[in-house]
């Protein structure tokens, strides 16, 4: 599994996604569809791909690393839930665990984050977003801090040096996503980014200096 080798590799966390079954079970995939064209949401869990691992499963295969779990919960996607029911499904899960430090809950919909946050307060989470206002945005900052969340995840063509001394500041890390160009890498950490979610972790390694 992808989520072994990144640790063979030396990789400090994993991100994973998470949506549900047919069946209520939660499944790691990025898309709502199989390759078949099936929505994951109109399938049986015993019907699904044997490669497709469960939630608990994906997260025995992380070992001691950190995990990052993405709640997919898309409006324009065939498994939006509007209740944000699936935030207390991923915390029952999580919270079994009994190692709320080791993951940080993130996802695209504030609702969702906002739901899982009241649900597990002890697991901490991040906002997702892709905005192009974001730079400037400040107030956003200021309201994800008074939600009581703990991170925010830009695309990483979005951030400055500016924004992210500004959500530091107000005490929110600066996780960013997908980079997996070396001199970006380096310009971002010089920036002092707190995480970066890459396809690439030998070379994010590499970059950072500790290969």
């Amino acid at each position: 599994m992808a989520f072994r080798r990144a640790g063979a590799m030396g990789a400090d966390a994993v991100e994973l996604d998470v949506r549900r079954t047919r069946d209520g079970d939660l499944v790691v995939h990025h898309d709502p569809h199989l390759a078949d064209g099936r929505a994951i949401v109109a399938v049986g869990r015993a019907d699904l791909p044997d490669y497709l691992p469960g939630l608990n499963d994906a997260l025995d295969a992380c070992g001691a690393m950190w995990v990052n779990v993405e709640i997919k919960n898309d409006p324009d996607e065939p498994d939006f839930d509007a209740t944000d029911g699936i935030a207390a499904v991923v915390a029952e899960v999580l919270n079994g665990r009994r190692s709320p430090d080791r993951f940080l809950v993130s996802s695209f919909r504030r609702e969702t984050i906002d739901a899982f946050r009241r649900t597990a307060p002890e697991i901490a989470t991040a906002f997702l977003t892709a905005a192009p206002n974001l730079p400037s945005d400040i107030a956003l900052l200021d309201d994800l801090r008074a939600a009581g969340h703990r991170a925010i995840h830009p695309w990483y063509g979005l951030v400055t040096a500016d924004f992210v001394a500004a959500s530091h500041e107000r005490g929110i890390a600066v996780n960013v996503w997908t980079c997996d160009d070396p001199d970006t890498m380096r310009t971002l950490a010089a920036w002092g980014v707190d995480g970066i979610c890459t396809n690439v972790p030998d070379v994010a390694l590499e970059v950072l200096g500790r290969a």
